[in-house]
């Protein structure tokens, strides 16, 4: 399959708790062995096709559970239907972490480049592409490859970016923005005025969520995270009202914001307990959508629930729609880029870092420090 979305993988975590040393044990002592000051040793690949361009600079997994290295890669040829990309950022995903443990449902043959999302230029076109030109600036949903200064893909994995998005915020609106707005548009059908409650607020996908929710949507936005600095970002990025769920009681927390009637809306990236106080708080005839499982634990449903509010409980598998309904999950890109160059919404990037330190970036998301979009600059 090619791109999915990091939180519809989550569903794969049953044995993968946010534990870095089980993730990466080799990474904290190792992350700083490629860095900009000491990048280590940079193979080149042998066999570079006849009449090919210059070698390119990618992140490779040679080993599972070991840490990337930084590599020089032979380019390809492009086939009748693919384009070459010029790589400016690269979304950073849990998925990405998983692959490169070998925890993913997907285990591509090793060596391979990691990054499913990324923004960047077209350098070349294929005889059949109709879709782009060389020069267009486009986003990508590859499913691998993208943490590379070169990624090649078919042209059906590419959109057009808008002239007023830059390529930086662009690159986050792959996977964030198309899984919040499938969500809350395709799955939740969520109208102006509801009540939304999201978890993980200040992630990027939960950051998505507000953004799309109250700039797009009209809707009122309870923001739900594990600490008061992140409840605090989600404010300032649009929520009207925040819990710090490490604190005490959420479904106690939101029926003091809201009273009995409870949320229509909830999004859910976090799972166990934190799922089931959200579901009995949502209202009658509420919904709530099952987008991942970051905090570890798969929390079994009370059908109870359903049944006495008349709930709905849905899931969103994003990256399964390009397989599976292409034109839904193409509009939610294209309506992800509208959005942004209208600037209805503002995607936030949290942190960049350069290729050379892919690992710390890695690291920085496993212990969950990281709030909004990692990226990956390839420039």
């Amino acid at each position: 399959m090619a791109a999915a979305t990091f939180w519809g993988r989550c569903c794969f975590l049953r044995s993968c708790r946010w534990d870095p040393p089980r993730l990466f044990p080799e990474l904290p002592k190792a992350a700083a062995r490629v860095t900009p000051s000491h990048p280590g040793p940079v193979p080149r690949c042998r066999g570079a096709w006849p009449g090919g361009g210059r070698h390119y600079r990618a992140a490779r997994c040679a080993e599972l559970k070991q840490p990337l290295a930084i590599e020089e890669v032979a380019p390809r040829p492009v086939g009748p239907r693919e384009v070459r990309v010029d790589v400016h950022f690269c979304g950073v995903n849990f998925a990405d972490i998983l692959v490169c443990r070998g925890q993913y449902q997907e285990r591509p043959q090793l060596p391979f480049t990691p990054g499913m999302e990324f923004s960047g230029t077209v350098l070349e076109t294929g005889p059949d592409v109709s879709t782009v030109k060389k020069g267009d600036r486009v986003i990508g949903v590859s499913g691998l490859n993208g943490m590379a200064e070169e990624c090649i893909t078919d042209q059906k994995t590419l959109w057009k970016i808008p002239e007023k998005v830059p390529l930086r915020e662009a690159a986050v609106l792959p996977v964030s923005y198309g899984t919040a707005i499938m969500a809350l548009e395709h799955r939740a059908r969520t109208q102006p005025g509801e009540t939304v409650l999201v978890t993980a607020a200040a992630g990027a996908t939960g950051l998505a969520v507000i953004d799309v929710a109250t700039n797009v949507l009209q809707a009122k936005v309870i923001a739900a995270a594990g600490s008061d600095e992140k409840c605090q970002l989600a404010m300032q990025r649009g929520a009207q009202s925040s819990v710090n769920y490490s604190q005490g009681s959420l479904k106690e927390a939101v029926k003091k914001l809201v009273g009995s009637g409870g949320v229509n809306v909830v999004i859910d990236t976090v799972g166990g307990d934190i799922f089931l106080d959200a579901l009995r708080s949502l209202a009658w005839e509420g919904r709530i959508v099952v987008v991942g499982f970051a905090g570890g634990t798969i929390a079994s449903v009370p059908a109870n629930l359903l049944l006495l509010k008349n709930i709905s409980a849905m899931g969103v598998y994003w990256g399964r729609y390009q397989d599976r309904n292409f034109p839904v999950f193409s509009r939610t890109l294209s309506l992800a880029l509208q959005y942004c160059q209208e600037g209805r919404t503002q995607p936030y990037v949290g942190k960049v870092f350069k290729l050379e330190e892919v690992n710390d970036a890695f690291l920085h998301v496993i212990q969950r420090r990281s709030t909004g979009k990692v990226l990956i600059s390839l420039k």
